[in-house]
């Protein structure tokens, strides 16, 4: 039966993780579905202004870089909905919730772009780390997975933007 708030909003299921578990995972997931649909905005953002002499090697960087991580937020939601809980996933929900600093309205050279990517991804990655943790901690080694494979790919993603500034 559902409770009367979105957010807190829980179904019956059969999975075997703890009610009160599931609660503190479907809030967790839905933070981070939050956080993983801002990155994705971000880098497409970076993707269609970045303006300079690096260009096309920068925006075609920046599309992969959003393709890593837009599949997640799919992952995230439907991990939430299979706990029993509601994924809050429009882009005025993910807006409200995302823990991520506001990409910089004035990025427009390749190293400003990148710059502020490495600052989204870098805070993306601590927190997909923490969640980890935490849902090692409640016991529920499904999400844990989820969440180290989204670590994997934000730490790829970071790598890819890191080595342009770095040298």
């Amino acid at each position: 039966m559902a409770t009367t708030t979105t957010t807190n909003t829980t179904f019956t299921t059969r999975i075997d993780v703890d009610s009160d578990a599931r609660k503190e995972l479907v809030g967790l997931l839905n933070q981070q579905m939050a956080d993983n649909a801002d990155l994705h905005s971000q880098a497409k953002q970076a993707h269609w202004n970045v303006k300079g002499a690096d260009f096309m090697q920068l925006h075609l960087l920046f599309d992969q870089v959003a393709g890593m991580v837009e599949p997640f937020t799919d992952e995230l939601a439907e991990r939430v909905t299979a706990l029993g809980g509601y994924a809050t996933g429009t882009v005025r929900m993910a807006a409200q919730a995302t823990t991520l600093a506001e990409f910089p309205v004035d990025a427009r050279d390749g190293r400003a772009n990148l710059e502020a990517l490495a600052d989204a991804f870098s805070a993306y990655a601590a927190s997909t780390r923490q969640a980890i943790e935490r849902a090692a901690q409640l016991g529920e080694p499904t999400t844990e997975d989820l969440f180290t494979e989204i670590s994997r790919d934000v730490d790829k993603a970071l790598y890819f933007i890191e080595a342009h500034l770095q040298g």
